[in-house]
């Protein structure tokens, strides 16, 4: 899937398989208010829309990439797996561009939509169940408002990492944010495999509490 991602933009030629280390890498970030996104995203969205310009979806990819990783990752999906989703979408984006209508919808929630089907998708072919906030009228799109809301949460993620038992939060922050896997983490604390991802599931259970409780 990288492949096909760097032949579309020099800029990401050479990443790792499935990430781009200048995007994807990067902590998840808050979404422009909304008049600067038009101003800007859309922009780069119209210019591979109507020249294939590869350097704008480059711009796209590498505003978008963490943002949306942080988006996918929220529902429970493990790094690896969200950046391949990532991948996905961004292709995506740029096989998809001429349905793109400025009118219709901004670019944050055209792209948003589209993350949001692709991650659909995987959790149904793994037979696991999709999370109520995933569950809306797939004919509809998100407005500005709903992306907004969304990346507002990704800001006060730090926050209610606090509120979580120290345990908790270490593993939780080796597995997201140290991209480390359930048997690497295992490995490194001398923990069972069942206990690390035990405190795991609870752990963002409380987090998905703590954070609607921010809205």
């Amino acid at each position: 899937m990288l492949n096909k991602i760097s032949d579309i933009s020099p800029r990401l030629k050479g990443a790792p398989a499935a990430v781009h280390p200048a995007a994807l890498q990067k902590e998840v970030t808050p979404l422009a208010p909304p008049k600067a996104e038009i101003s800007q995203q859309t922009l780069w969205m119209l210019e591979v829309r109507d020249q294939r310009d590869r350097a704008a979806f480059a711009n796209l990819f590498d505003f978008f990439a963490p943002r949306l990783k942080g988006f996918v990752m929220r529902s429970g999906t493990p790094p690896n797996q969200a950046e391949e989703i990532v991948q996905e979408v961004m292709l995506a984006v740029w096989r998809k561009a001429e349905q793109f209508d400025p009118h219709r919808a901004p670019v944050s929630a055209w792209i948003y939509q589209i993350a949001r089907n692709r991650q659909i998708d995987h959790l149904r072919r793994e037979n696991r169940p999709v999370p109520e906030e995933l569950r809306e009228d797939p004919g509809t799109e998100p407005d500005a408002s709903q992306i907004l809301a969304v990346d507002q949460e990704a800001a006060h993620l730090k926050e209610a990492l606090s509120s979580l038992k120290p345990d908790q939060r270490e593993i939780i922050e080796q597995a997201y944010f140290g991209e480390l896997s359930h048997q690497d983490i295992s490995s490194k604390t001398g923990l069972p495999l069942g206990t690390i991802k035990s405190r795991i599931r609870l752990g963002l259970e409380r987090l998905r509490h703590e954070l609607k409780g921010m809205r």
